[in-house]
């Protein structure tokens, strides 16, 4: 029998490969971006310290009201420009942007347009 290969485990590859290159310090962090069928999630990381900055995900208590569904892109545009508004909050204007392995398209798309467009630069 012919087995599929996982599609997660492909995805956890490309970030593997991506993550040899990118990596965040603490003038310009790492926005990490983590996609469920259900929700969206990313984080500011410092990888120097080893240290989450900022988090936000379409499950925060900011956006409760707001969603009616966290698994589309009005949710990942609104979780961009919260974890942009979080991340200003406490003085950080430039990121580097990490996919996690997705490619740049729909919610990953969204969610960093929703960002830039509140302020944060990358």
């Amino acid at each position: 029998m012919i087995k599929k290969p996982s599609k997660n485990v492909a995805r956890l590859r490309k970030h593997l490969r991506v993550r040899k290159k990118v990596s965040g310090t603490p003038e310009r962090p790492r926005l990490n971006v983590y996609r469920s069928l259900k929700n969206i999630y990313a984080q500011i990381i410092d990888d120097k310290s080893g240290r989450t900055l900022v988090a936000a995900s379409s499950l925060d208590e900011a956006l409760k009201g707001k969603l009616q569904y966290g698994g589309n892109k009005e949710a990942a545009r609104e979780v961009g420009k919260l974890i942009a508004q979080k991340a200003l909050d406490k003085g950080i204007e430039s990121v580097v942007f990490d996919r996690g392995g997705y490619i740049y398209h729909g919610r990953v798309k969204e969610l960093a347009e929703g960002a830039r467009e509140a302020g944060l630069k990358f």
